[in-house]
């Protein structure tokens, strides 16, 4: 099985994810505006299915940001749920990882996009939403950027796209400090994010990965949390390329 290419890293500073994620939780203007709505174009193919997918050797390419990275643990190569999810492809698939620790959708789709496009994938996997959401970028450019890689995924793939959304973020021992209020706001504005991806995938057809309610198995769970607060552990990244397995079958 071949991986290819390695993925990139860049580092955020714990403190600022805290710190953003504070702003968020108090409800700043850009995070609460109402949604602009666009027309989106009919997905012009189908994607194949589960079983189609497991027929043979794939091409799998892997979206994302520190998480398809593996950041968390001691051996990113192996104990990140892209690796784990590779393993359990048919034999002679291909791997392309092209996760970048750090980036952001909008970054995304100039490094990220262009690479996947022509490497004729049958299967997508994309996890790019958790740093967006920390960093405050507004609804309405988030959720704008969200569909314009999607229509570029499905309009030029005939790929299986399964995408994760947010989890219940506020769980993460990195925000034990926020109050209930602020907790509560942001728990709001996580299920408005979530309502609003589940829209545009279910447009695409995509598949979602339903972190939130999967959330005693993503950040409730000390053991499934690295030692930084924030970053699945190497059991955590088990868990979740399990429940990333069970949609993509």
């Amino acid at each position: 099985m071949k991986i290819y290419p390695q993925p990139k890293y860049r580092r955020i500073p714990l403190l600022c994810v805290i710190i953003a994620l504070i702003l968020a939780a108090c409800g700043s203007p850009a995070a609460t505006q109402p949604a602009q709505k666009t027309p989106m174009p009919a997905p012009p193919t189908q994607p194949v299915s589960g079983q189609q997918l497991l027929s043979g050797p794939v091409i799998y390419v892997a979206l994302g940001a520190s998480d398809a990275v593996g950041v968390g643990t001691s051996q990113p190569a192996t104990q990140g749920y892209v690796p784990l999810l590779v393993q359990k492809l048919p034999q002679g698939s291909h791997l392309i990882n092209l996760g970048v620790s750090g980036i952001h959708l909008h970054e995304a789709l100039s490094e990220e996009l262009p690479v996947a496009l022509p490497t004729n994938p049958g299967l997508i996997t994309i996890w790019l939403v958790a740093n967006d959401f920390i960093a405050n970028v507004p609804y309405n450019t988030y959720m704008q950027d969200l569909d314009t890689l999607l229509m570029h995924l499905r309009s030029s793939t005939h790929a299986r796209i399964v995408m994760a959304n947010l989890p219940d973020l506020t769980r993460l021992p990195i925000l034990a400090r926020l109050s209930k209020p602020q907790k509560a706001t942001t728990l709001a504005t996580i299920q408005r994010w979530n309502a609003r991806i589940a829209s545009i995938a279910q447009h695409y057809n995509v598949s979602i990965v339903d972190l939130m309610a999967q959330t005693s198995l993503i950040t409730s769970h000390p053991a499934y949390i690295s030692g930084d607060g924030f970053h699945p552990s190497a059991a955590g990244y088990a868990q979740l390329a399990n429940l990333f397995w069970q949609v993509i079958k």
